[in-house]
């Protein structure tokens, strides 16, 4: 699921965003990855790990999008959140992380959703209440939408997750009483508010095997919603009592696990039956992105705090691998053919909503 400019704004993107991370952005910083060998005499040389490849990139990175038509990595930056106006939109070479493109935007990006052709893709414009719409061959931004919806204070109800599904973007609304816009990708036009969605709408997805759409919210809810009234079905929790504030999902629909973050309050990953709606397993720990790859039969989930990142058999939770990183991993990112996990990796922030340096772009080679 930290974040900005006004004080009311940087207050909400540290709280909301928490799942996304912040920086800001100059011209796109050299390769710095680096590899150190000990060549003592008596000594062999450390083979170099090549299966970790990180850049440097620049401040603000969030959220990313593999687009297979035109090959190409895009990282969502919401750049500074102090004395910066503006986003950027990095395009990257998947494999060596070297960038090919930039787009400067008006607005602030953190999520990311593509089109299943590669055409296009959507980002949210969380601070502004907003999405926009990119093409993926050029990096121009091409529609925006803002919503609306405003907070008690004046300021646009930030929109945080973003999913496209069947032609209609889901995008949650961050607020007390959260919602749920819906969006045809193509018009970029509002069709529906799905209201009284709890507090803080963070993750969203849609699930094959229920044919549901699922989004979790700050107050330990998972709303089951019916994608073709609008309606929510039902709410599943934890019902063990205790305080949750869930962030991210990822969904096995093979065997109907619904995995579920959450890295404040409770420090864990719940599995639930999508059937029964029961917890069936906790993975204890800090866990903030997560993604579930069928082509491996793995879980990834991305430890801000423990500042690494877990590989987990998806049949039973064992951690097979793990990377650990200087600075906090945050949003996570599959290849379509399942053999590349990409890491977005944030820095500290400083008291003026500054950070400690640019963001980075991790590259790991699935073993």
């Amino acid at each position: 699921m930290k974040s900005l400019f006004s004080a009311r704004k940087a207050a909400v993107a540290v709280a909301v965003i928490a799942t996304f991370g912040l920086t800001a952005c100059q011209a796109p910083a050299k390769n710095a990855a680096a590899s150190h060998a000990s060549t003592a005499t008596t000594v062999a040389p450390k083979p170099v790990n090549t299966q970790v490849t990180q850049r440097v990139l620049g401040d603000g990175l969030y959220e990313m999008a593999y687009l297979s038509e035109s090959k190409a990595l895009y990282v969502a930056s919401a750049q500074s959140f102090k004395d910066v106006n503006g986003g950027m939109l990095y395009r990257l070479d998947p494999t060596t992380l070297k960038t090919t493109a930039e787009t400067h935007t008006d607005l602030k990006n953190f999520a990311m959703a593509a089109d299943s052709d590669g055409s296009v893709f959507y980002t949210t414009n969380s601070l502004d209440g907003g999405i926009s719409k990119v093409d993926a061959k050029t990096g121009k931004v091409l529609q925006h939408l803002n919503f609306n919806e405003k907070a008690k204070d004046g300021d646009p109800i930030p929109a945080r997750e973003i999913f496209l599904h069947n032609g209609l973007l889901y995008i949650g609304g961050v607020s007390d009483n959260g919602m749920i816009w819906v969006v045809d990708a193509k018009t970029m036009k509002l069709k529906k508010r799905i209201a009284n969605a709890g507090k803080w709408v963070t993750g969203i997805i849609y699930s094959s095997a229920t044919d549901k759409i699922y989004a979790a919210n700050g107050g330990g809810e998972i709303l089951v919603i019916n994608p073709h009234t609008y309606k929510i079905a039902k709410r599943l929790t934890p019902a063990d009592g205790k305080a949750y504030l869930f962030l991210n999902m990822a969904e096995d629909p093979a065997t109907g696990r619904l995995f579920v973050t959450d890295d404040s309050k409770a420090k864990t990953t719940l599995v639930f039956d999508e059937r029964s709606g029961k917890v069936i397993k906790r993975i204890e720990g800090d866990a903030l992105g997560i993604k579930f790859n069928p082509t491996r039969n793995e879980i990834y989930i991305s430890q801000r705090e423990s500042k690494k990142v877990l590989q987990l058999d998806a049949t039973t939770y064992a951690v097979k691998n793990s990377w650990s990183f200087e600075t906090h991993p945050n949003s996570l990112l599959v290849s379509p053919d399942g053999q590349t996990l990409y890491v977005s990796l944030k820095q500290d922030f400083n008291k003026d909503s500054s950070t400690k340096g640019p963001d980075s772009v991790a590259r790991i080679a699935l073993k």
